[in-house]
């Protein structure tokens, strides 16, 4: 039998500004491997290599604007491919004939990557035990292998898109925690992620009873709410990404090689 991953500790990240994609990935890595930084000169080089294509094929001007990431931290599924092909990790849409077999028994697999409007969360097997590492969450949410198949029929139902992760995943993270860049992340034993979950959720049940704004139960409307909130954090975001992106990406000629 093998051992068990790091130390038997759950790695998780709860949200900042909206780097939910860069926690996205971290999770499902299980270790802070990658930061916003990082996923920007992905986007950076994915960008340039679009438009010299674009510019070869046709010749004309093209803007400069990102399709890979925006401003404010939301990144394209092609960057988080990109990023986890770093660790020969494949992305693959969980409604591709492929993936066949995990619409079919997920339990079987060992991560599927979620995303709806500006969101992305994974969900992950960890020593045989599914979470729910959703960065909104204060905690990874325990997950049995019955309510994972029901919970991915209701995002699936919710238009939430599914990926499925396949390769072999990291066995241990090599990052220390007093190397760990990011001050958003943290690492729990499985018991401390309940304790906190359960008492989050009491504390949630007892705002609802006071009368107390609580979020919608709906997905993609916990999120726009959540979303609200943060935009009021995103500007310094906003300033280090976008000089990211210029120091990353040397200018594109805009004729055709001849």
């Amino acid at each position: 039998m093998e051992g068990v991953s790091n130390g038997g500790m759950l790695y998780h990240e709860v949200q900042e500004s909206k780097l939910c994609a860069v926690h996205c990935v971290n999770t499902v890595l299980q270790g802070p491997f990658f930061s916003e930084f990082d996923l920007a000169a992905v986007a950076s080089d994915l960008d340039r290599t679009e438009r010299q294509m674009m510019v070869q094929g046709s010749g004309d001007f093209v803007p400069e604007e990102s399709h890979n990431v925006s401003l404010d931290g939301d990144f394209s599924i092609q960057v988080l491919q990109k990023v986890l092909e770093v660790w020969d990790l494949q992305i693959i849409p969980l409604d591709s004939p492929v993936a066949e077999p995990a619409q079919i028994d997920p339990e079987l697999e060992n991560a599927f990557i979620c995303h709806l409007q500006n969101h992305w969360f994974c969900i992950r097997k960890v020593n045989g035990e599914w979470y729910n590492f959703d960065s909104l969450k204060p905690a990874p949410e325990h997950l049995s292998k019955f309510y994972l198949s029901a919970y991915l029929d209701s995002l699936k139902g919710f238009g939430w898109s599914i990926f499925l992760v396949r390769g072999k995943f990291p066995k241990e993270c090599p990052i220390s925690s007093s190397e760990a860049s990011s001050g958003y992340g943290q690492w729990l034993l499985p018991e401390d992620a309940e304790r906190i979950t359960k008492s989050c959720n009491a504390a949630q049940r007892a705002g609802s009873r006071s009368g107390q704004t609580q979020w919608q139960s709906v997905p993609y409307r916990q999120y726009e709410e959540q979303g609200m909130l943060l935009d009021e954090e995103d500007e310094d975001l906003k300033a280090a990404i976008a000089a990211s992106l210029m120091d990353a990406a040397p200018a594109v000629s805009t004729k055709p090689d001849t």
